[in-house]
């Protein structure tokens, strides 16, 4: 009886967990919490929002998320210009005392950062160097890759819970 109890109580709190996450890319979640700071930071705070703009906005980011995989994959975060670049931020974002070290905030936007000059490289490479005329079409292909290469799960539920918010 007891083992039944435990299955029950790990089956509440694996969904109770799945619940606070929009996605997973490979098994790591983003939380509610993590996109809803990047879409509110990107949209000038606006939360009200509909549930198909949400999921638009969610698969434009995981495609983010997916490029800085890539750029990890590769080795680019190990790059000693890059890691340069990333002290210097760091140290930048410290001096301003606008936030603690120790606040989601800072946490948040030092990652943004991190994340965003891995993406940038990684564009770079993959697309910005190529022809002009095939950009656009050379990022659908890299990121249809990346989404066959990586597994991808949106928790709907959640989608639809924020916009309620």
């Amino acid at each position: 009886m007891n083992a039944v109890y435990r299955i029950i109580a790990l089956g509440l709190f694996t969904s109770g967990a799945y619940a606070q996450n929009v996605a997973t890319i490979n098994g790591k979640p983003i939380t509610n919490k993590e996109f809803m700071w990047f879409y509110k930071k990107n949209h000038g705070g606006n939360a009200n929002v509909s549930a198909k703009d949400l999921e638009t906005y969610l698969n434009q980011y995981i495609n983010f998320k997916l490029k800085v995989l890539d750029a990890r994959e590769m080795g680019l975060d190990t790059d000693t210009t890059y890691l340069a670049e990333i002290k210097n931020y760091e140290t930048t974002l410290a001096a301003q005392k606008r936030t603690s070290k120790t606040s989601m905030t800072y946490t948040m936007v030092l990652n943004e950062y991190k994340e965003a000059a891995l993406m940038f490289n990684v564009s770079e490479m993959k697309i910005w160097n190529k022809s002009k005329d095939d950009q656009d079409s050379l990022e659908r292909d890299w990121t249809d890759s990346l989404r066959k290469k990586f597994t991808v799960k949106i928790n709907q539920n959640e989608v639809k819970k924020l916009a309620k918010l």
